[in-house]
Formats: structure tokens, sequence, C-alpha cells
């Protein structure tokens, strides 16, 4: 079963850039047009060359976002986000900085780990050079080392009281009846939690659960552990699952939870609660990610139209509807139109 815990932003990086660099299609070209200000803020302004360069990064880094670009609302707002990251970037201290500039050194060397001896091919593909990735990794970076250095102690602490319940560890085992099977055939919801009733009726039977879930079970994750999973924070679960993790009696048998994945029964075996000075380093950087994000959020929602001054954007010449879906081709999970920019709009977290 996927988790749902909240990535890092140094680990988010990709799917930042997808959620923050939808841009004019490469097929704008080199026109006259490429210096013409398609946004202007208080103290800057983005050219249709820049837009452009950056949904090129764009689809380097995220190319299954590359269908929504074609979508006016969801450009005119992530120009508004570029808009905020690039003066938010021109606020930044100079020791964010050179924290930005050392990280994007570590996600550079990343991608060209990832990609191997395709790399030099796949920038050439993308027509963008590892000085434009790196340019705008610097940028994004340095508005999160910058907020990072102006989060204290104080509010980690209070972010931590206001979620602790979030780092309670369990153990419990789960058989997941999925909207889809093991021979990958779809169900519909009352199948699948009909099959959940006849499931929970043998495990109140007396049956096995570790056998149960092994017959069951679609969650290919814990299938073969008899449904358990051990000694897990429970805010990684999504959120109908965290909350039965938290709150169901301990080794009693749930009446079928539903979630996005389908319907579980579930059986808490046990539950310890954490403070603050148990937490690991990598938990209260966590927390400090959290702040991050959402002091980012707030400036987005809150703060940001005062600094737009203008916004010409060109309007898309292919015919694309607004639910994401373009010349027939099924979308996927579309992104926030929103201009928030907090991490909930990227790609869930596995």
């Amino acid at each position: 079963m996927s988790l749902n815990k909240t990535k890092s932003w140094k680990v988010l990086l990709v799917s930042l850039a997808a959620a923050v660099s939808f841009s004019m299609l490469a097929a704008c070209g080199n026109s006259a047009d490429d210096n013409q200000a398609v946004a202007t803020y208080k103290g800057g302004t983005i050219t249709q060359k820049e837009f452009a360069m950056d949904q090129k990064i764009m689809k380097f880094l995220s190319p299954q976002q590359a269908q929504y670009l074609e979508i006016d609302a969801f450009k005119e707002s992530i120009l508004k986000q570029e808009v905020g990251f690039e003066y938010l970037a021109s606020q930044a201290t100079d020791e964010a900085k050179k924290q930005a500039e050392k990280e994007a050194d570590t996600q550079i060397a990343s991608i060209k780990e990832q990609l191997g001896d395709t790399y030099k091919k796949t920038l050439k593909d993308a027509d963008v050079t590892e000085k434009d990735i790196r340019t705008y990794m610097e940028r994004v970076l340095t508005v999160y080392q910058d907020m990072l250095l102006k989060v204290t102690d104080d509010q980690v602490v209070k972010e931590f009281e206001a979620t602790k319940g979030d780092f309670t560890v369990a153990t419990l085992r789960h058989v997941l009846i999925g909207l889809t099977d093991a021979d990958n055939k779809e169900r519909t919801s009352e199948e699948a939690l009909k099959i959940a009733k006849e499931v929970k009726a043998k495990l109140d039977g007396g049956a096995d659960f570790a056998a149960i879930a092994k017959e069951y079970s679609d969650d290919t994750g814990s299938k073969e552990a008899g449904g358990e999973y051990k000694d897990k924070a429970v805010g990684t679960y999504v959120e109908e699952f965290k909350k039965a993790a938290q709150t169901l009696p301990l080794n009693t048998i749930s009446d079928p939870v539903e979630t996005s994945y389908g319907y579980h029964i579930i059986k808490v075996e046990s539950r310890t609660d954490k403070t603050f000075d148990q937490l690991t380093d990598e938990q209260k950087e966590g927390i400090k990610s959290s702040i991050v994000s959402k002091n980012l959020e707030t400036f987005m929602e809150k703060d940001l139209e005062a600094i737009i001054e203008n916004i010409n954007l060109p309007k898309s010449s292919a015919a694309a509807d607004e639910t994401g879906t373009n010349s027939g081709t099924e979308a996927t999970t579309a992104p926030s139109a929103s201009p928030s920019a907090s991490p909930s709009a990227t790609d869930a977290a596995e």
C-alpha cells in the first residue's frame, strides 16, 4: 500500500518542478515575442522566453505532466506561482543562496546517476542545458532554504504538538480489498465492499488474520507478511487509514475502512505515542519542511496577488478542455490549478 507521508522538499524537487513550472509549449519557438513580458510584478518581469524555458525544464523533470500545459487556467495559475518563487528568491539571504547551490549540486548528481549514459542525450532531446536545470533548481531551493532558516525551535515544537498523533508508532495488520483485483480486473466499490464484509465475517469467526491476508489482500506491500506493517508512524498512511490506526481499540477487527485504494479490514496490535524528545533528527527536519510548506502556501494564497502587477499570457493555440483531456488522450490526475504551492498539489508520495 502506498504511504501518504509528506516528502521533504529536497526529495520533492522533481515533483515540485512539475507543480510550479507549467508554462508555454515549446512550439512557441524563437518568435519575435520571446522577450515580451507575460508577467510583471514588483521588482521584475517574466518573459515569454523564460516561461517557455521553464516548461522545457518541467518536461525534462516530469514529462508525464506535459498534457496539462495547454490548459489556460493551469498556465495562468502556474505563472503566478513562478512570480512568487522569483520574488521570494530575490529577497532571500546569501546563506540561503549558498545552501541552495550545494543542494542543486546534489540534485544534479542524482539525475546524472539515474540517467547514466543517456544523460547528455536526454538533455539534448529536451533542448535544455545543465546550466538551465541548475538555474531553475537554485531558484526553487533558495526559497526553500530561506524559509527553512527562519523556522525557530519553538515553531517546530508547536507544530509537533499540533500533529503529534501522526508520530504515534503502531504495528498493525490489514486486508485490502482493492478496486482492482490480483488479475488487474476492476471492481466496483459495491463489489469490493461485499468482499470486505465477507473477510470481516471470517475474521470475527476466528480465522487467522495472516492466512486471510495472504488469501484475500490486494496490498502487495504487506500480503506476504500476513498483512503486517510493523512499527510504522501512523502519519505515513492515507487519512482514513491513519485515523483508524490512531483510534481503533487494540486487537479488534475493524469494520471496512474506505480509502482511495478500496476497503481495508484492520487490526492494530500495538500503538506507542512519541514525545518530542524521542523524535529522530529526520523527523524534526520533516516538521521543519512541513512548516515551510505551510508558510509558502500562505504566501501564495494571501500575499501573491498584491505583488503581481500584470499578467499577459497568450491563450493556447491547441484545443484542450478544462479537465485535462487533449486530443482524446485520457488524463491522469490533474495537478491543482490553485495558486497554492504546497506539496499536497504534487504527486502522492510513495
